[in-house]
């Protein structure tokens, strides 16, 4: 068993006083999180961030980002590979596209550090976020208190008012990973698979990281279990099945902004549909956020047009999300022979461009 970074039973003390409190308190340590309390740096607030794990302790995604991203995130020393194509694989071919822009595998722990390092004078604890009520936040550490409260906890969006909605009947798709220590392939591509012998509705993946090659499938069917598939694709690959990590993520936009709460990341649903990515949405959408808040401190803005002012920001992004669930649906369904032409068209280099381009500008770095 994988023994996490955190605080066990003594060491877990209560957050008395004005430990508890704070002028922004985010909750969950990941990309989002770590977004909004990077854009707060500087702002001469006491900006919380709270999460049940250390920093950078619990990977959960594939690691792999637009390498524009990770660089205007000043992560650069996370970057382990730059992956300027991608190939798509089905039982009837495969097709390999040049990208406009890059990929770039990363290091998990490196980036979080990365972040960290820039959130300024913002403070960390380790604590497990229960619920909350009004402006406190209930923790296995205590109540903590704050006027100006982020959920980046992921799709279980903590911090909403009422029950919500739990697998396998809420919209989310679900994730599994293996990361063999071996070199991958020499053409270091980004692969994916769209073929049903291995997942009905989702698809494979192999990203290469360097020293490491991650090897996973995602399933837009929540219902369908995804262990199997992950170890068939590992040894259609000559791979072990090793080291696994996985998690839910969602496939449908939900409310940034309820009973006063600021949602990013996957709380939120910010994790593009068909794709599963949701790494430069956590930086996208964490930087609109932190930036709304950093005008409520400077007392430019109420705390009610922030949240307005984010919540709109998050729903004018709507067609295209809604787009690419439209695809998420109509793809799987496809005939395999007509989806292999499909991916053979859209790899002219034309049409790779406008298409990938289209994709990068959904959630741009400097916008």
């Amino acid at each position: 068993m994988t023994r996490r970074a955190t605080l066990r039973g003594a060491e877990r003390t209560l957050l008395h006083g004005s430990r508890g409190r704070a002028d922004v308190l985010v909750c969950g340590a990941s990309f989002a999180g770590l977004a909004v309390a990077r854009e707060l740096a500087g702002a001469g607030a006491d900006v919380l961030v709270v999460d049940r794990y250390e920093i950078g302790e619990r990977a959960t995604s594939a690691c792999a980002a637009p390498t524009e991203w990770l660089m205007a995130m000043g992560a650069e020393r996370a970057i382990r590979q730059e992956l300027p194509c991608m190939t798509y694989h089905t039982p009837h071919g495969s097709v390999r596209h040049r990208l406009p822009w890059s990929w770039s595998s990363f290091d998990y722990r490196e980036l979080c550090g990365a972040l960290w390092a820039q959130c300024g004078d913002a403070r960390f604890e380790i604590a497990k976020v229960d619920a909350r009520i009004a402006e406190v936040v209930h923790t296995d550490r205590g109540d903590l208190t704050a006027p100006l409260i982020v959920d980046a906890l992921g799709w279980r969006r903590v911090l909403a008012p009422g029950p919500n909605v739990q697998p396998p009947d809420a919209r989310i798709s679900r994730g599994l990973e293996v990361h063999p220590d071996m070199p991958p392939p020499a053409a270091g591509d980004l692969e994916v698979w769209v073929d049903r012998s291995l997942v009905r509705r989702g698809y494979a993946w192999s990203v290469p990281a360097g020293a490491e090659q991650r090897v996973g499938v995602g399933s837009y069917e929540p219902r369908d279990h995804v262990r199997a598939p992950t170890a068939a694709i590992a040894e259609r690959l000559g791979r072990p099945a090793v080291r696994h990590q996985g998690n839910w993520f969602p496939h449908q936009l939900r409310a940034a902004t309820e009973d006063g709460v600021f949602f990013v990341g996957d709380s939120a649903g910010h994790c593009f549909p068909l794709s599963g990515e949701g790494i430069r949405t956590a930086f996208y959408f964490g930087i609109a956020c932190g930036r709304e808040l950093r005008a409520v401190l400077a007392g430019e803005r109420t705390r009610a047009a922030a949240l307005a002012g984010y919540d709109a920001f998050s729903r004018s992004h709507r067609p295209a999300f809604a787009w690419a669930l439209a695809l998420q649906r109509v793809v799987p369904a496809l005939p395999p022979r007509a989806l292999t032409a499909l991916l053979a068209l859209m790899g002219r280099r034309r049409l790779s461009d406008r298409a990938y381009g289209w994709y990068l500008r959904q959630a741009a770095p400097g916008r």
